[in-house]
């Protein structure tokens, strides 16, 4: 059986390959391939998605710091991963936990994300054979002692009625909100944009709604974006959904503002609709920083000023380490134990 050294080697490798230029044509094969399966799926976002991996996950740096953390488990056990798949390789974080912690990975990708977790896994096993017996995919997770499944509420429910008998994390829908005081810098508004449009909005970790101070004016927002619309206006899954979202909003009269290619309306609701985004006022910042609290099982990241304790800078929603687990769960710690 490979050491956790051995494990962490493997990763650093992996990374390397990622970013080293003389690999950059089997690294735009997998861009492409998964391009050809998933119109959401921009080469730019996929490959920004690739290098986030490789920054901010397989640096020798990182994962030693990480691992060091968290004893290995007595005997390996198999854990069935099902995976998310609206954003590209979304799934890498629980795969590469699982190793590192010395388990063997059953891996159930999103069919909305096969090309790219197979060709990472597939080109981690190449760089270390001896993973091999460590890493399969399958249909079905009956053979698992443990499970880690990523869906929406619905989906949530039946995971719990299927693997409730057996340890397991199981995450639902979440969201992330930005607070704003009306002093922003148009350097900072750009980075909301970002933290809001990367991915097209389709991550948890995207900012679907914002609380801005009474009597807040959008157009120094718009006109820190504006920069932005061909990325939008030429996606035609996005403009498909900006398209019918605005047809909505006229047809029921619901007061909004429009830049052409993304809508902002106040809304209490936290989620918001592809190329919407929702927005409430307040008077009283303690009261949102209540309110947040009380939602705290729906919000993934709050984004703001760096003068408010606890929460992200602006840009920063869609880099997260290796510490940063989805829903707040320590998947790490719940591996250890297993």
């Amino acid at each position: 059986m490979l050491s956790r050294v051995q494990r962490i080697n493997a990763f650093v490798n992996l990374g390397k390959f990622i970013t080293s230029p003389e690999n950059q044509e089997i690294v735009e094969d997998w861009v492409a391939y998964a391009k050809s399966r998933n119109n959401w799926f921009t080469p730019e976002n996929v490959t920004r998605s690739l290098e986030a991996i490789a920054r901010e996950y397989l640096s020798r740096e990182h994962l030693e710091k990480w691992a060091a953390q968290y004893p290995e488990p007595v005997l390996p056990k198999k854990v069935g991963v099902v995976m998310a798949g609206n954003i590209p390789a979304v799934g890498f974080h629980d795969a590469l936990s699982v190793l590192i912690s010395g388990h063997i990975l059953l891996v159930k990708p999103s069919s909305d994300d096969t090309i790219l977790i197979t060709a990472l896994l597939n080109k981690l096993v190449e760089i270390e054979p001896e993973l091999t017996e460590s890493i399969v995919f399958v249909d079905r997770l009956n053979d698992s002692d443990a499970y880690i499944a990523t869906g929406s509420d619905n989906t949530a429910r039946y995971f719990h009625y299927y693997f409730a008998k057996k340890p397991n994390i199981i995450r639902r829908n979440r969201t992330s909100v930005a607070i704003l005081t009306g002093d922003e810098t148009s350097q900072e508004l750009e980075a909301l944009g970002k933290d809001i449009l990367q991915y097209f909005g389709l991550g948890c970790r995207n900012v679907s709604k914002v609380f801005v101070p009474s009597g807040y004016d959008f157009t120094k927002f718009y006109e820190s974006i504006q920069h932005m619309d061909s990325l939008f206006l030429h996606n035609h899954k996005y403009f498909n959904n900006y398209e019918y979202n605005k047809s909505i909003f006229l047809i029921n009269r619901v007061p909004h503002v429009d830049n052409g290619f993304l809508m902002i309306t106040e809304n209490k609701a936290l989620v918001s609709p592809i190329s919407v985004l929702h927005f409430e006022t307040y008077d009283d910042l303690e009261a949102v920083k209540s309110a947040l609290k009380e939602a705290e099982e729906k919000v993934q990241c709050v984004i703001g000023p760096a003068d408010l304790q606890g929460i992200l800078p602006f840009g920063k929603s869609q880099e997260p380490g290796l510490f940063d687990y989805a829903d707040g769960v320590d998947t790490m710690a719940f591996l250890s134990k297993l």
